[in-house]
């Protein structure tokens, strides 16, 4: 929505940001992978691998590799031969530090120390602590400073990653100097290096996989015959498929957009109401993020440091419960109103045919039940870690498609061309936000945050309803994964000292936390103006139905995922009696 003079410099301002972090990342990871390979670092597990040498290694690999592209997409940008000089130099001198500090490190050689001694002795006369120190300002005037530059840059159109990135490098500059800068880097390592963030981009690859290969779609009919009976049924079978699907996959925009190019067309020809339809599907495809494997619990577990598998227990019983509201409330639509949707007999004339459960339709649905018992119940009966059971998830996905003759190379690279649009999305957000967590928390931010909560004299409970409400102001504007990274290191904390008060044990207060978390992003895929399942279901919906009308169509069910949240606000056993009988 901005001119191509503005679009220019945002994209500039964009590489540029991210040639310096990355370029710190590098610097960063690079000597803590020389140390993890010359001490051959291992995971101390059991089986004793070498997991943190290997991870610690891509990691610098990926980086260095990220970095070359940025430094090529910004001599692209200009058409001046002076700037394309200017960026090869910067690009020259990049590599010249980074080789400089593999020799540092892998050799000790004196001489490459002693260069690098005289780089850090010039940087020191170029200190920006010299010149400004936000310290100086206190950390109320310096919260109020940094959150009015983060909604300024919004309002320009910048990605949230790259804001959040800029503002974290500037408090930085400004509060600790050149320094202050390994710190973002620093942060967002700690986070890169944990074991159960691979588990995303798993999660990712295992559903493109089942969406590529047409699961989906049988999975879809099956269900269809099994739920013909009901007036409403076909809508009934949109939110039992939505749950197996998400149960396989933990990935919302693929669900929405397959269940929006499945079931969406097959209600409206069956003679759906429309808004209906179109409720079911956007809702119930939202389910992925309650539902285990949850992308946005695993992010959350990350951000609270709290056991995923936990959390994915504990969710499990809230997504269920969910998907019975969005059924009941259907059925008790179509039985007010029949002309909402077709009986039996009906969607029989429609068809023209009547659908029997043939033997494709029946693996579809036996293998799908069989990929999600190996997931879920590894992780459950404690076999597996979360990462693990998505590697196994990914593996059952290929297994699945070669049992339907629908593996392919082509779709192979198709499903990790997909995955690595998603991941990187989700990653340059991941960095950004931690990034702006970790130098908030250092200079005194978390503190300052708890102690506004603590000293508003509410109750407990008041207190944590009123973190809800910032979560559901912050999704007007902001990424989930922002929201998360942002938020959660400072709310979390707050409710597990909280947890005597709110008759909650603190090793479980942390777990109840997140399914309201989880619950409160899932209104925000959902809600007016930012909405991203809305989005994604008008990108695939027919040309005539509009934007508004999708809004419009979802509001009920906004209205029940709110009556969910208060019910596990109130009664948290709903969410945490599962997950406390599995662990004994």
């Amino acid at each position: 929505m901005v001119n191509k003079a503005k679009q220019w410099y945002l994209d500039l301002f964009a590489y540029v940001i991210g040639v310096i972090a990355l370029w710190m990342f590098v610097d960063d990871t690079l000597v803590r992978a020389i140390e993890s390979v010359m001490m051959v670092e291992r995971a101390g597990t059991a089986w004793n691998s070498p997991q943190p040498l290997i991870l610690k290694t891509m990691l610098v690999v990926g980086a260095i590799v990220y970095l070359t592209q940025l430094l090529v997409n910004l001599y692209r940008h200009f058409d001046s031969k002076v700037a394309k000089n200017i960026i090869s130099g910067i690009a020259a001198f990049i590599i010249f530090r980074i080789i400089l500090v593999f020799f540092e490190h892998a050799f000790e050689l004196k001489g490459v120390i002693a260069i690098n001694e005289h780089l850090s002795s010039i940087a020191a006369y170029l200190e920006p602590t010299k010149y400004i120190d936000i310290r100086d300002i206190g950390i109320k005037w310096a919260s109020i400073l940094i959150v009015g530059l983060m909604i300024l840059l919004m309002t320009t159109g910048m990605p949230l990653g790259i804001v959040t990135l800029f503002v974290s490098i500037l408090s930085a500059l400004f509060y600790f100097g050149f320094n202050g800068l390994y710190l973002v880097s620093t942060n967002a390592f700690g986070l890169l290096e944990a074991y159960p963030l691979i588990a995303v981009p798993l999660f990712v690859l295992m559903a493109s996989i089942l969406e590529k290969a047409g699961v989906a779609e049988d999975l879809f009919d099956a269900m269809q015959i099994f739920a013909g009976k009901l007036r409403g049924g076909v809508a009934i079978q949109t939110i039992v498929v939505a749950v197996i699907l998400a149960a396989m996959s933990g990935v919302m925009g693929g669900e929405i957009v397959m269940l929006g190019l499945v079931a969406l067309p097959q209600m409206m020809r069956l003679g759906y109401n429309r808004k209906l339809a179109i409720g079911v599907v956007c809702a119930s495809g939202a389910l992925a993020t309650l539902i285990p494997p949850s992308i946005i619990m695993i992010v959350y577990g990350l951000s609270a440091n709290v056991a995923i598998g936990d959390l994915f227990m504990a969710g499990a019983v809230p997504g269920l419960m969910l998907a019975t509201f969005y059924a009941i409330f259907t059925l008790i639509r179509c039985y007010i109103n029949p002309s909402l949707a077709p009986n039996a007999e009906e969607v029989a004339a429609a068809r023209g045919k009547e659908m029997k459960l043939n033997k494709e339709k029946k693996s579809a649905v036996m293998m799908c039940v069989f990929l999600i018992f190996c997931v879920m119940g590894s992780i459950y009966a404690g076999i597996a870690s979360v990462t693990e059971a998505a590697a196994v998830g990914v593996v059952g996905a290929i297994v699945v498609a070669f049992v339907r003759n629908s593996f392919s190379w082509n779709l192979l690279q198709k499903a990790l061309a997909g995955t690595m649009s998603t991941v990187g999305t989700i990653v340059w957000l991941i960095l950004g936000a931690v990034a702006f967590v970790g130098i908030y928390n250092l200079i005194g931010g978390a503190d300052f945050m708890r102690s506004l909560f603590t000293g508003l004299g509410l109750s407990p409970l008041a207190v944590v309803a009123l973190m809800m409400l910032i979560l559901v102001i912050l999704g007007t504007f902001m990424e989930w994964i922002a929201i998360a990274f942002i938020t959660v290191p400072v709310f979390a904390p707050v409710v597990v000292g909280m947890a005597p008060e709110l008759g909650l044990d603190p090793a479980w207060a942390a777990v109840w936390f997140g399914v309201l978390f989880v619950m409160n992003i899932q209104i925000y895929f959902l809600s007016p103006p930012f909405g991203p399942a809305c989005f994604w279901l008008k990108s695939v919906a027919p040309p005539e139905i509009e934007l508004q009308e999708i809004f419009m169509a979802v509001l009920p069910f906004i209205g029940l995922q709110i009556i969910g949240m208060m019910l596990v606000l109130f009664i948290p056993d709903i969410a945490l009696w599962f997950p406390k009988m599995l662990s004994g």
